[in-house]
């Protein structure tokens, strides 16, 4: 008994993002403390492109193929570049939160924190229970010096996921406003 081609394909497709989604698993499974060299990193990320790009061209999945290749081009630090599937991705699937984030995580480091801000304020539309949503919006308020705005969505950081309070600390983002009275009345509430 032979296996029909389209069987066949459908296999080989899942293989393939299997494969892309592991490589990724692999570059960007350990914490921002530590993370691969990237003599260790971009062979790894270079292979899920090369699943990617087969990917691409069978037009299956696309947005979150899409999605992949922009995870694994902003893990290999290119965050310009990753913003091109990303966008792409976003507009096959608007309401997907994860793109969103990977949006905001990108523009920020390309210095257009503005988009990054409109990002997550997007991602909140989404899913306005998401705590890191919340937290992030604080970090990139912070960043453009409102720390009114900052202090509120940092507030509601902590009443969505109260773990987020260990992370303030040590967070540079909140350095601009680090002394600013409204961003003090928030972490008062740090115990």
């Amino acid at each position: 008994m032979t296996v029909p081609a389209t069987d066949l394909n459908r296999i080989r497709r899942r293989q393939l993002l299997s494969q892309a989604e592991g490589y990724l698993e692999l570059i960007l499974g350990f914490n921002e403390n530590w993370t691969l060299p990237a003599d260790v990193r971009d062979p790894l990320a270079l292979r899920a492109l090369e699943a990617i790009d087969t990917l691409e061209q069978e037009n299956w999945r696309k947005s979150h193929v899409l999605f992949l290749k922009g995870q694994t081009l902003r893990a290999m630090g290119q965050y310009g570049a990753a913003l091109i599937p990303l966008a792409e991705a976003s507009d096959l699937a608007p309401r997907n939160l994860h793109i969103h984030l990977a949006m905001a995580w990108c523009h920020k480091r390309v210095n257009a924190l503005s988009l990054a801000i409109s990002d997550l304020e997007n991602a909140l539309e989404i899913d306005s229970e998401q705590a890191i949503v919340h937290y992030n919006l604080a970090c990139y308020w912070s960043l453009a010096k409102n720390p009114a705005s900052a202090a509120r969505y940092l507030g509601q950081a902590f009443d969505l996921d109260p773990d987020y309070r260990e992370m303030v600390a040590g967070e540079s983002d909140f350095d601009p406003i680090r002394h600013h009275p409204a961003f003090q009345q928030v972490i008062g509430l740090v115990v």
